[in-house]
């Protein structure tokens, strides 16, 4: 259990955290959530001791061992999958002393060790993590310092998970994903036995895979049962009880106020109004629920212009002469909304980056209305605001010549009215400035607005607020997100891009999902696609006898496989007990050479296992149909 007592921290005179307490029930998972700047990534620092708290502290199981990303991606020559492997420092450090131990006693606990931390299962286990991340074998074993900032952080995420903490802290680990990882590391997150504590504005994770909420607001923390919209339920109630209470004591404090006044200047009736006013002056006002102005936020709506307002005919883009994506075939219209997936790598930045005519197409055509203009929304412009300015300074330069209502009406619309406007940039939350970054985009009312992952930075009301803004915008929307639950309210078209081409995929979000996570064979197919004449069916029908009778022999293959493996496992577990009981094979080995065999033979295991398994399921898949 993880508990949280009296927390108090100060940054830079400011209370960030104000004797705040919660108990998290053991292998609790609980999603923190809050405002942009409410604290959240403090109460995690405090709880790993990066941060010394000003009163209060936080308890925990002696020996708990705590898991966090830190701020540095990993860097340097070595793999990810060598990094993600080192992360597991006790297993680590027992290969190291078993390489030079001499006392067969510390030996055998050294072994007896390592198997009962799976140690020979690692390296397994350490590439399906790497995969379900995006890491193919290939870029498993590529050095570190070839991969951008965001791929390190991947690498990070994966050491971190591979370590398997008591105690797992993830600050908003989806970031640096694509939707296809998002999926992975959430089915991961359900499977995970011990403790999570996850700072996350995804809806959707918080919904599957938390089972509390805790929630930082004021300073203070309040703790929920259920996922996200349990909460938004459960607080929704208090706030109307919390409304309901001020409107009571309201009535109760007019009643008072009025006696008081009526019947302090009687000497019969003096006593009784100082009471009143002793009680009045102990009654502690309710405040009332904060309206937060940034949360509404609208898009200007832009001069109508006729369909199509870009068309892709057999085009081709790429960088250097070397095309990414090639025979694309796209149309937009002023009314579409179009969400772009597919793996990070694989050409949806190229693809938006083309649409937004920041890269010529290298074959084929492209057209596209004179008239329209395209708003384009990437990570970069959030990180290139000028940090010493303020949004007004931002958007009068951006809207030269425009006059200063005009300028002003732009920022109110996304929440900068009043003092907002001339606060310092370097004082905003990352929200605020992804927010700046979408007002400077639509200044012009674009026909078109291409949002390439805009979510990053924003908590979950700013997103909800984002999409009903979207909803009610009368452009065209791209959107490059791994946000499901944005993508699902704000778009109605699915575009995948795969393989250097960028086609329609004919299916809902739900279906791209099973596909990924291998829960339907493929992707849903045209109905042309589907039709089928009786002499396919009959080749079909072969077809299916022949695989049948292989899987089948499979079936028994792998079975006899499996025998021999676990046979040879034990004759290496036996000769590292006691050498001399090692069999004709394994006699003469090293310690180390019996360990690199035996986690060799492990990993046999586990893919014949796995062959069995497809093979078993398979086959009783044919024999049901």
């Amino acid at each position: 259990m993880l508990t949280i007592n009296d927390i108090t921290v100060r940054l830079g005179g400011r209370v960030i955290l104000d004797r705040t307490s919660a108990s998290l029930p053991p292998r609790a998972r609980v999603g923190l959530i809050g405002r942009n700047g409410a604290g959240k990534s403090t109460l995690m620092k405090t709880i790993i001791g990066q941060i010394d708290p000003d009163g209060g502290g936080i308890d925990m199981p002696r020996g708990t061992r705590i898991g966090y990303i830190a701020q540095e991606a990993p860097s340097g020559s070595a793999t990810p999958f060598e990094t993600v492997l080192a992360a597991d420092a006790e297993r680590a450090a027992l290969l190291a002393e078993s390489e030079t131990c001499d006392d067969p006693h510390r030996l055998g606990d050294i072994h007896d060790r390592l198997i009962a931390i799976d140690a020979y299962s690692a390296p397994a286990r350490a590439g399906r993590i790497l995969t379900g991340l995006g890491f193919d074998e290939e870029m498993q074993q590529r050095p570190l310092d070839s991969y951008s900032g965001g791929w390190k952080m991947r690498v990070a995420l994966g050491a971190l998970l591979f370590s398997a903490p008591d105690l797992l802290l993830l600050d908003e680990p989806s970031n640096h994903l694509d939707l296809e990882a998002s999926l992975w590391l959430e089915n991961f997150l359900k499977d995970y036995r011990a403790t999570i504590l996850i700072i996350s504005h995804e809806r959707d994770l918080l919904n599957n895979v938390v089972d509390h909420i805790l929630h930082l607001e004021n300073g203070r923390v309040t703790l929920y049962p259920g996922g996200y919209d349990a909460f938004e339920r459960q607080r929704a109630e208090r706030l109307a009880q919390l409304e309901a209470a001020r409107e009571k004591q309201a009535t109760e404090r007019a009643k008072l106020q009025d006696y008081i006044a009526r019947n302090s200047a009687r000497a019969s009736t003096a006593k009784q109004a100082q009471s009143r006013a002793k009680a009045l002056a102990r009654m502690q006002p309710i405040a009332a629920a904060i309206e937060d102005p940034t949360l509404s936020f609208t898009f200007p709506d832009p001069e109508p212009l006729r369909p199509p307002l870009i068309t892709l005919d057999m085009a081709a883009v790429g960088y250097d002469e070397r095309p990414v994506l090639q025979r694309l075939n796209l149309r937009i219209d002023p009314d579409d909304r179009i969400a772009l997936l597919g793996k990070n790598g694989n050409g949806k930045t190229t693809l938006a980056r083309l649409l937004a005519a920041q890269l010529p197409p290298m074959d084929g055509a492209m057209n596209a209305s004179g008239k329209m203009n395209v708003g384009y929304f990437t990570q970069y412009q959030v990180e290139e605001l000028d940090v010493d300015d303020t949004p007004l300074d931002h958007m009068t330069r951006a809207m030269k010549g425009a006059t200063p209502g005009a300028v002003r009406a732009q920022l109110g619309r996304f929440g900068f009215s009043g003092d907002r406007a001339t606060q310092k940039v370097g004082t905003l939350s990352g929200g605020e400035r992804a927010r700046l970054a979408l007002a400077l985009i639509t200044r012009n009312a674009p026909h078109l607005l291409i949002l390439d992952e805009p979510t990053n930075h924003l908590d979950v009301d700013s997103r909800e607020a984002l999409v009903q803004a979207l909803n009610s915008y009368a452009g065209a929307v791209v959107i490059v997100s791994h946000d499901r639950h944005m993508i699902e309210l704000a778009a109605d078209r699915l575009v995948l891009v795969d393989g250097g081409q960028a086609k329609e995929f004919a299916g809902s979000l739900e279906d791209y999902t099973d596909f990924v996570l291998g829960r339907g064979a493929a992707a849903p197919q045209s109905d042309m696609a589907r039709k089928t004449d009786r002499k396919a069916d009959r080749r079909a029908n072969a077809e299916a006898r022949e695989r049948y009778k292989t899987l089948q022999a499979d079936v028994k293959k792998s079975e006899k496989l499996l025998a021999e493996l676990t046979s040879q496992r034990s004759d290496i577990d036996r000769a590292l007990f006691d050498p001399a009981a090692a069999g004709p094979k394994e006699k003469g080995r090293t310690m180390t050479e019996l360990m690199v065999r035996r986690a060799d033979i492990e990993q046999k295991i586990e893919e014949a296992e796995m062959l069995w398994m497809e093979a078993s399921e398979a086959l009783d898949a044919l024999e049901a149909g």
